[in-house]
């Protein structure tokens, strides 16, 4: 009788431990491990109610998606929340037409447009500054026969 006893005490016992699995705390650190042993940085997990919620910002998407298959592999982990930001970085400006910001610069030059300049952007003459109201439409004109695709007049006019 006290075998049977003892038996059915042990085995209770390996049961409720079976049962309660791991601790949010424990699933967390195995996550942050195993995101770690993957060579994947700047990403951390939070575990709640065996819960992982994923952060942390990269550059590349196909760590994001690593990083969440990394974290699913974690026993216990239930489901996974993934707030990695992908941050796509700025885009690259076109370089400026040397020869182009040259004609633009000589032409203002030549047309005595003091307190004008001149900013290319994408094949754009941007003309900005302010001139007399005399040397206005003069200025204008001397950028737009220089055979830029598109000449942007944002040019004031003083006295």
């Amino acid at each position: 009788m006290r075998i049977k006893l003892y038996t059915a005490f042990t085995l209770a016992i390996v049961l409720f431990m079976s049962a309660c699995g791991k601790s949010d705390a424990d699933l967390q650190k195995a996550a942050n491990d195993k995101l770690a042993a993957d060579k994947i940085s700047g990403i951390t997990a939070t575990v709640k109610d065996n819960v992982a919620t994923l952060s942390g910002d990269t550059k590349d998407i196909s760590v994001k998606s690593k990083a969440e298959a990394s974290v699913k592999s974690v026993e216990g982990i239930k489901s996974i929340t993934n707030n990695i930001n992908v941050i796509t970085p700025p885009a690259t400006p076109p370089p400026v037409d040397p020869m182009l910001q040259g004609r633009v610069d000589e032409a203002l030059k030549k047309a005595g447009c003091t307190g004008a300049t001149a900013t290319i952007n994408n094949g754009v003459v941007v003309l900005t500054g302010t001139v007399s109201e005399a040397k206005y439409a003069t200025c204008f004109k001397a950028v737009s026969e220089i055979g830029a695709a598109r000449v942007e007049n944002q040019l004031q006019k003083g006295k």
